[in-house]
Parts: C-alpha cells; sequence; structure tokens
C-alpha cells in the first residue's frame, strides 16, 4: 500500500498528547513501541466475549478463546515464514526463548572444551545465557571484534568460527548501533562446521521482512512489544529437527501427555514447551499487531525508516560536538541511533529532551561490555517506527540543539 505516515499517527490513542506542554514525539521504540487502537481493541474483546483457558475445555468460550491464541500462532508462522506452526513457540519474550535454548541446548551438546560465539554489540540477554553456559560446562564463550563504524568484523568472524564452536548466538540488529549483520552468510559459516545457529531477532523482526527459512538459522527469538503488541508475549522459532532433541524448561500443565507418579511424557511440538496457563491474551494481541504491521506492509516500514534515517543523519552531522555510533552508511543500519554530545551526560540529555516533549533513552541499553568497548560509560537514543514523521524528526533536531545550547551556553 502507499502508506499515509503521517495518518498512521491518528491509529495511536497515546501519541495524540502533549508532554510538559510539548506535542509528544515518542522515540523509544527501540525499547518498547506503542499500540495502536486495534490492538487494544482486539484485547477488549477477547476478555469481553471470550475470556477462557486455551486447549482445556469444550465449550463455547474456550473453543473460541483457542481458536484464536492458536489463530496467531499461525500468523505468526507465515509472518516469518517458518516451515510448520510446530515450530513456533510462545515465550514471554525474547530473553525467555535465549534462556530456553542457552539451557537445552547447553545440557544437550556443550562439553567441556567446546567453545560458544557471541559478539560486543549483543544485549544481556544474549550474554549472560551464554556466560552461565560456559561456566557451568567448563566452554569458552568467544566474542567477535567490531570494525570501527561498529558492524561486525567479518575477518574476525572467520577466525572465531573453529571445528571447536558449537553454538553462535548474534543479534540480528543491534539496539544500539542499529547495525544489521549478515545472519544468512555466517550462518552458513556456522553450519560449515557443524554448529547451531542462534538468532536475537528483537530488533529486526518489527521493522524488515524476516524469512527464517531463507536466513536457515536454526533458532530465531523475538518480543512482541517491540512490533506493536503488549508486553509478555514473545516467539521463539526453531527447527522441528532441534525442537525434538531438546528438553522443556518449564513443567507443569498443558506441555505433558501423560503424567504417572515417578515420570511424565510430554505432548507433541509446540506444546511440549508450553507449560502452565498461557499469556492468552497478549498472543490474541500479538495476532492484530501482526494484522496492521502486514496492512501497512513490512518492506515499505523499513523503506520509511531508511527515508527518516536519510533526513535525520545530515542533520545530526552538522551539529558540532555530536558523536554518532554505529555505521554511517543508512543502508547498514535500521532507524536506531545512540549518540553523545560533547561535555553533556547521556541521562541529562534525556532529561532535556523530554522537557521538549521528545521521549529518548539514555543509559548502557542492556550492553554494558558494548559501552566498555566503545570506551563510552553511556550513550543517548533515539530509535524511529513507522508512526514516526518528518514533523517528529524536526522536532527531535530542534530538541538536541535546545539542549546543546541550555547546557554548553545558558550555563556560563
Amino acid at each position: 500500500m502507499t502508506v499515509p505516515y503521517e495518518q498512521l499517527k491518528n491509529d495511536f490513542t497515546i501519541l495524540q498528547q502533549t508532554v510538559n506542554d510539548e506535542p509528544l514525539v515518542y522515540l523509544d521504540n527501540a525499547a518498547t513501541t506503542q499500540k495502536p487502537e486495534s490492538v487494544l481493541r482486539a484485547l477488549e474483546l477477547y476478555y469481553q466475549t471470550s475470556n477462557a483457558n486455551v486447549h482445556r475445555g469444550v465449550h463455547t468460550l474456550a473453543e473460541r478463546a483457542t481458536a484464536q491464541y492458536e489463530g496467531t500462532r499461525e500468523k505468526v508462522r507465515r509472518f516469518i515464514n517458518a516451515r510448520e506452526t510446530a515450530e513456533v513457540l510462545y515465550t514471554r519474550g525474547t530473553t525467555t526463548g535465549l534462556n530456553w535454548l542457552a539451557k537445552s541446548l547447553g545440557d544437550l551438546i556443550i562439553e567441556p572444551g567446546d567453545e560458544i560465539v557471541i559478539s560486543f554489540m549483543e544485549h544481556h540477554s544474549n550474554i549472560i545465557p551464554w556466560q552461565q553456559v560456559a561456566q557451568n560446562k567448563q566452554a569458552t564463550l568467544k566474542y567477535i571484534e567490531l570494525t570501527e563504524d561498529g558492524q561486525l568484523d567479518m575477518a574476525d568472524v572467520r577466525a572465531k568460527i573453529t571445528e571447536k564452536t558449537k553454538i553462535v548466538s548474534l543479534a540480528h540488529v543491534s539496539n544500539v548501533l542499529g547495525v544489521v549483520n549478515p545472519i544468512k552468510e555466517i550462518t552458513q559459516m556456522v553450519h560449515d562446521v557443524d554448529g547451531v545457529m542462534v538468532v536475537d531477532g528483537a530488533q529486526a523482526v518489527p521493522h524488515m521482512p524476516v524469512d527464517v527459512q531463507d536466513l536457515n538459522a536454526d533458532f530465531y527469538a523475538f518480543s512482541g512489544h517491540k512490533m506493536l503488541a503488549p508486553t509478555g508475549i514473545g516467539v521463539l522459532y526453531g527447527k522441528r529437527s532441534w525442537l525434538e532433541k531438546m528438553e522443556p524448561q518449564e513443567f507443569g500443565g498443558e506441555m505433558i501427555d501423560f503424567v504417572g507418579l515417578q515420570d511424565s511424557t510430554w505432548k507433541e511440538l509446540p506444546w511440549k514447551f508450553e507449560a502452565g496457563t498461557p499469556n492468552i491474551a497478549g498472543a490474541i494481541g500479538l495476532g492484530a499487531a501482526i494484522d496492521y504491521l502486514e496492512k501497512v506492509g513490512m518492506r515499505e516500514i523499513m523503506d520509511h525508516e531508511q527515508n527518516m534515517m536519510a533526513y535525520v543523519m545530515p542533520r545530526l552531522e552538522e551539529i558540532d560536538g555530536l558523536t554518532i555510533f554505529g555505521p554511517k552508511n543508512i543502508e547498514d543500519r535500521t532507524g536506531v541511533i545512540a549518540f553523545n554530545i560533547d561535555g553533556i551526560h547521556p541521562h541529562d540529555v534525556a532529561t532535556a529532551m523530554d522537557m521538549e516533549g521528545v521521549a529518548v533513552r539514555a543509559g548502557h541499553h542492556c550492553a554494558q561490555p558494548l559501552m566498555n568497548y566503545m570506551n563510552q560509560p553511556a550513550t543517548a537514543r533515539a530509535s524511529f517506527y513507522l508512526y514516526n514523521t518528518l514533523e517528529d524528526a524536526d522536532q527531535f533536531i530542534q530538541a538536541l540543539k535546545a539542549t546543546k545550547e541550555f547546557f554548553l551556553n545558558g550555563l556560563n
């Protein structure tokens, strides 16, 4: 469709407010996204008309809830082009999926002396679980170096992936640098040494078309709340061949086939991994979010963000003393911009920007190893999405200039 982006903003009630007497410009989308009215209405309708537990009842409400819940699983399958719904597992979010994988794969394939490879740009959720596996299994955790502009050093990728490599786990898109990593190419390297490829897709799935069969990664995790859906719902895609070998990490109702006094057996995929009463409303909200995203079009969303970057980046580069982290080439990045202004702490930048109605984030962004790698205690971060407009970009730039003027000149 030809997307009227200025009108899309009207679908988000929360964006129609003022903050500190200024129109709200929400640029913290890498942390979480706002929800359109269609998603909020789907949640409301579920609770008003279909609230019941899934899979467990034959009454009308239970069957209706189950149909909606499992219907979203099919929407997810189509959205990421998985082979079958059995490869689509519901989780609480990307962090849960990565933790499940670390524990299950660690038990299944990691032996003392094996190697696990990640990179310096990873989110803590894609670092700490692998640290735990390496420590518990006496394995080695290796980090891929970055180039000067924040991309993966492909020469170092080739050097770090060896015959000892059992697992490689990488972000598809960095939540700090915005860089898009060549997952398909790296996956082939990993498979060449019979390793397992895990992808943190939290910052990719909301912003670009993702085809898990084309990427050929063994696992791909992402979160609903970063793609217009509610918090507390996420997805772990896994190839059937691996999911059948793996043991679940949570146990209880729903995931069992037969329970005896001393032993139990598990249901078939995907329910084998989904213990307890699930986040039914969250899954239905995720389905509504996918409907919204597909109506706009994922390629159109990706193009819109690149157009926003083409508009914003040159204006940022005109601001003296402002450093941008990550690739300068907009084709190598999404709409995430981490930056610092000389002489102003990032938290002060974010506070001052809020006074101008602009919501940005400041801190280490759950990426302390990356901050240390860049010799930065923290950065400010603006992250754009489909409902951001050129007017938002203008207000962002103006707020940055006003912030710099206040701190560097107004206090003198």
